[in-house]
């Protein structure tokens, strides 16, 4: 017959399977007898009712007339000319086809389309062979909105779109493309108010999220909460959680992906609101309704809302049997992973087999998003040089990669490359200045350079612009602590710890704060927090240590320190650990020494010298050492090592000149000198005779002229200390007016001396 679409009978198989959603309105599961086609289908149930297991005939056609030529859209009991299909039937409905699902290309017979029609908000699916379904097509004037949408231009779609808004008499579909069309040009209350002054936020899924999603961006939180509130009727609010398990029915009809995207729009509002556990209560919702979206997934992991342990146990909870095929749910599993925290594993990688047997990391290894998650691996393992060169890869593929950049940026910091760390600050600020990370990048520079009241300037815009940006709050902390501002870094962090929940680092660092401020039980409690976050955590388990050695506690520090020692040893004992562990093998070494264990002492301070080989603490713990199992000569060249790189250190100045004297003592003046020095004996002086009175006259005039000369050299020698002019001659000096008592010997002058030829001494040795 001309104009019909599809014909066939349908047996009513459920009416109102989820429940009774409006009022004289019943929903009906039918099954067709012919072509075996799905329909879900509204009907006015006080206009028409229907029974289980009743059948009918339903007919799909462009136009009420027989004869198939397009009638004028409105339906009157006047007899039409060419006749009207309508007087064949009882039950009559005008729509429009506003979705279709599917390939609509396709001619192969497993295939399946549905088609979505909506009578003035009564709806209809026609699910089944693709076949049967080529004659529906959306209507023009859509298909023009959607067409500008994908171009992006979206001033266009908006005019088109409230044309056909128009045209369709306020269909809710038509109502919810124009809002989107609003959304797109920025314009958010407008998007709000045309939906909530139709009320179709309270009926429609999309409607509801389009309200929503509208409100939270133009910041409008009280109002997307009240209509959050007003639709979940039934929820249940405890203190140990939210539950949504009871909600209007309107969002059980919604596609699972619809309901995850409302579920995570929730999330945002709530989050933007500082309600963080409802927050990610429903994003964990989002996750359960659609195990592909991302974006829930990476606000719970990005955010820091689950520790460790939590989202281990949310990726083993997500139904990825349920809803995904067997090779799908290998690849999402494995993806979701190589998202999730990496310090307290950094040495592990990922290899998932697909189910056709080919390695999944091999086909994904030059995905960016895969290089990403290994440098945020090299990052926590401390390899900074290694995960700088892969970023750099990364970057020159991809030059904004947002996930790649602020592991680029650290790495920056750490490896002191300032003058390229200024370049791409400057770079994102000037194409990006109202992003965070760019502006994270200003304050890191400032950082570096050690001009920290320039870089807590630009970590505030970082955080003003993204208040749970947590690098930035962590940096804004690290420039109060790097000048011993204890109380500012503390309160930084404990503002990044409530926006943090799952992150151990914040309370890392206010443990370390109260450390250096000799709080030590404070420091120990803020250690056991961040401990119970993230228990294999390396850096956790050493400051740990450090407190039990604080205590006096040796044993148990040593325990501690081993045990972060085989956290970072995972591959074997005889690999190279980075630089940034020198601390902890000296820390084994002190308490190896308190332990009285000197040759395993040494032995872990000659490990921290070869990470870090110009630190004059391990030269002078080595000496230290030295001295106190006898080795006198070794602790002397060790302490003597130590003051060529730090020449103001008191401690090892000390034990120099014990050591020193020790050595003098032990030591033989020169080789092979005796044990006893003999003694020097004086010639036995000529008998003397009596001396008369010429001699005496004489040998006077000589002693006199002796001592004048005595005099006289003893003088010049003390006046031309400190005269630059050293080659003048001996006429140009003032001949001596005074006696050689009169001149005073300073023993300041003396010790200074003495303490230069000291210096020089080890220099020259050196």
């Amino acid at each position: 017959m001309a104009g019909v679409l599809f014909e066939d009978i349908f047996n009513v198989k459920d009416i109102d399977a989820e429940g009774k959603k409006f009022d004289r309105v019943s929903r009906l599961h039918c099954e067709s007898e012919s072509f075996k086609m799905d329909l879900i289908l509204d009907i006015n149930s006080w206009l028409y009712p229907m029974e289980l297991g009743d059948k009918f005939r339903l007919v799909l056609a462009t136009t009420l007339r027989e004869d198939g030529y397009p009638d004028g859209g409105d339906w009157t009991a006047i007899e039409q000319e060419g006749g009207s299909r309508a007087d064949s039937f009882e039950y009559v409905m005008s729509g429009k086809v506003y979705r279709m699902e599917g390939d609509e290309s396709t001619n192969e017979p497993g295939s399946r389309l549905s088609a979505y029609v909506s009578f003035g908000g009564l709806l209809m699916r026609l699910q089944g062979d693709a076949n049967n379904l080529h004659g529906f097509e959306i209507d023009q004037h859509i298909k023009l909105v959607k067409s500008y949408i994908d171009a992006h231009l979206y001033s266009a779609a908006l005019f088109w779109a409230d044309k056909v808004v128009s045209l369709g008499n306020e269909e809710p579909r038509d109502i919810c493309t124009l809002g989107q069309c609003m959304y797109l040009m920025k314009q958010y209350h407008r998007a709000a108010h045309l939906i909530k002054s139709r009320g179709l936020e309270k009926t429609d899924p999309m409607c509801h999220y389009l309200t929503i999603r509208s409100l939270l961006e133009a910041k409008e939180f009280t109002e997307a909460l009240q209509i959050i509130n007003e639709t979940e009727l039934c929820t249940s609010i405890s203190q140990t959680g939210v539950s949504f398990m009871d909600h209007t029915n309107f969002m059980q009809d919604a596609p699972k992906n619809v309901q995850s995207a409302i579920f995570y729009v929730k999330g945002r509002v709530h989050e933007a609101t500082d309600n963080r556990s409802v927050a990610a209560d429903c994003y964990k919702q989002a996750l359960l309704c659609d195990v592909y979206s991302y974006q829930a997934f990476e606000a719970l992991v990005q955010n820091q809302m689950l520790s460790a342990a939590e989202e281990k146990e949310l990726l083993d909870t997500l139904p990825f049997n349920e809803q995904c095929s067997e090779a799908d749910r290998e690849l999402l599993k494995m993806l979701y992973e190589s998202k999730l925290k990496k310090y307290q594993a950094p040495l592990e990688d990922l290899s998932i087999t697909c189910a056709k047997g080919v390695l999944v990391t091999d086909r994904l290894q030059e995905n960016l998003d895969m290089q990403v998650a290994k440098a945020e691996r090299l990052y926590y393992n401390c390899d900074y040089q290694q995960c700088f060169s892969l970023t750099e890869v990364i970057l020159k593929k991809d030059p904004y990669h947002s996930c790649c950049l602020p592991v680029h940026i650290a790495c920056l910091v750490e490896l002191k490359k300032t003058n390229a760390l200024f370049y791409l600050a400057h770079k994102l600020v000037d194409l990006y200045p109202d992003m965070a990370l760019a502006w994270f990048a200003v304050g890191c520079y400032y950082f570096a350079i050690g001009k920290s009241d320039h870089a807590r300037r630009y970590l505030a815009k970082s955080t003003a612009l993204d208040r749970l940006f947590g690098p930035a709050w962590l940096a804004y902390g690290h420039s109060f602590a790097v000048e011993n501002e204890h109380d500012q870094a503390m309160a930084a962090y404990f503002k990044a710890s409530q926006l943090m929940k799952g992150c151990h680092l914040p309370l890392l660092y206010i443990g370390l704060e109260c450390g250096l401020t000799n709080n030590l039980k404070l420091a120990d409690k803020f250690f056991q927090q961040a401990q119970s976050i993230a228990p294999n955590d390396p850096f956790v388990i050493h400051e740990t240590g450090v407190i039990s050695f604080s205590n006096l506690d040796y044993k148990t520090a040593e325990r501690q320190f081993k045990e972060a020692l085989s956290k970072i040893q995972i591959g074997g004992k005889n690999i190279v650990l980075p630089s940034k562990w020198e601390p902890l093998l000296n820390n084994l070494g002190h308490t190896c020494r308190k332990l009285k264990k000197y040759d395993e002492a040494l032995d872990y301070h000659q490990q921290a010298l070869v990470l870090n080989p110009l630190n004059p603490s391990t030269y002078s713990a080595i000496g230290f050492i030295h001295a106190l199992i006898g080795n006198t000569q070794e602790a002397v060249d060790a302490f003597h090592r130590a003051l060529g790189l730090r020449r103001d250190d008191t401690f090892t100045t000390t034990m120099l000149g014990y050591v020193l004297e020790q050595l003098i003592d032990e030591s033989p003046p020169f080789p092979d000198a005796p044990a006893e020095m003999p003694k020097y004996k004086f010639p036995e002086a000529p008998p003397t005779t009596e001396p008369t009175e010429s001699t005496d006259n004489s040998a006077a005039g000589t002693a006199s002229a002796q001592e004048q000369e005595i005099e006289k050299l003893r003088v010049n020698l003390f006046s031309s200390w400190g005269d630059d002019n050293t080659g003048k001659s001996e006429e140009n000096q003032p001949r001596p007016t005074e006696r050689p008592s009169d001149v005073n010997y300073s023993s300041g002058e003396m010790d200074s001396e003495i303490e230069m030829l000291d210096s020089s001494t080890a220099h020259i040795e050196y």
